[in-house]
């Protein structure tokens, strides 16, 4: 058979709910040179058998159905079966546009110096209704990129992005200890070799909806990114990356000895505890004790009664009583 111009890798876990149209809208793309990897991560709801349906229907379709290994093990079985020099990132509960893959294998063809494109999306509730979101969009360039990465501003939509194979390949594909951010990280550690932006048209629709992985692992997640940016700066420094080995990542007051400096672990509260004062997982979770060490540290004040009010509309008494007396201690 004659090697495809897209690889498009899909891993699912679980998600029956919104399957069946984000493999269509994938089967639907004007660009139709693309095999459509499909890996069922041990799912233990209806799937698999979604995926064995669209593989009996279209040839295009080739699906593994195996025990669960997470989605970092996922995403790299998939990179490593690719047969295309492109590899396209799609999520079980988004939709592609019909021209995305047009557009994106356009973009790298005109654009060999970059390794990586995204676009901007679309964003859409659970029932596909609009889902307003106040922020920046995805830059458009690498230099806006690099800005975007020192001001903590949005830099792809993983299930939007379409890369090229053997750049992802020479930095070690995606890292398992950077899990819930190992796009985040990907990216990063991508910024030293390739440029990456985004085409400014919305060729996604994203959902957002509350068992998403970004809503129930928040607080992990922003941990996972502000360590993948030390890290980032560590590199740009031409320092050693104390990460780049590591299975998982170390607690944060561990941080202190893995990166041979005092200060560290402060510093990532510090980035992190702004990120999580509008999450409710984070809030009723382990984000609460990491606010509260951040504020006895001397950290920004600022909003945080308002964050006492949220706790309180968040059903959650006791940890606005906390916050509250910890905000009247460090006055």
């Amino acid at each position: 058979m004659p090697t495809p111009a897209i690889s498009v890798a899909m891993s699912v876990y679980n998600g029956e709910r919104f399957l069946a149209p984000a493999i269509e809208s994938v089967l639907a793309q004007d660009f139709e040179d693309f095999e459509f990897l499909i890996l069922d991560d041990g799912s233990t709801d209806g799937s698999a058998e979604i995926i064995r349906h669209y593989a009996q229907k279209d040839s295009r379709v080739r699906a593994t159905l195996r025990e669960n290994r997470g989605l970092v093990a996922s995403l790299n079985e998939m990179i490593e079966q690719a047969c295309a020099p492109l590899i396209a990132r799609m999520d079980a509960d988004d939709i592609c546009r019909p021209d995305r893959f047009s557009k994106q294998i356009a973009f790298l063809a005109g654009h060999p110096d970059y390794g990586v494109v995204g676009s901007w999306t679309e964003d859409i509730d659970a029932d596909g209704r609009p889902y307003h979101l106040a922020g920046k969009e995805h830059p458009e360039t690498h230099e806006a990129f690099l800005v975007a990465i020192e001001n903590g501003w949005p830099l792809l939509c993983h299930p939007a992005a379409m890369f090229r194979r053997d750049v992802v390949c020479s930095v070690g594909g995606y890292h398992g200890a950077f899990r819930h951010c190992e796009d985040y990280d990907l990216w990063l550690r991508l910024a030293g070799v390739t440029r990456l932006a985004s085409i400014p048209e919305r060729l996604l629709r994203y959902r957002h909806y509350d068992n998403q992985v970004s809503s129930r692992h928040a607080t992990e997640q922003q941990i996972g990114a502000a360590i993948s940016y030390l890290a980032y700066r560590e590199r740009a420094e031409g320092r050693h990356d104390p990460t780049e080995a590591l299975e998982r990542l170390p607690a944060i007051e561990e941080l202190d000895g893995v990166f041979g400096r005092d200060g560290v672990g402060r510093g990532v509260r510090a980035r992190v505890a702004p990120q999580l004062l509008y999450s409710r997982t984070s809030l009723r979770g382990p984000g609460f004790g990491l606010l509260l060490r951040y504020l006895r540290e001397g950290g920004d004040r600022a909003g945080m009664w308002r964050v006492v009010v949220r706790l309180l509309r968040f059903r959650e008494p006791a940890r606005a009583l906390r916050l509250a007396a910890t905000l009247l201690r460090t006055a």
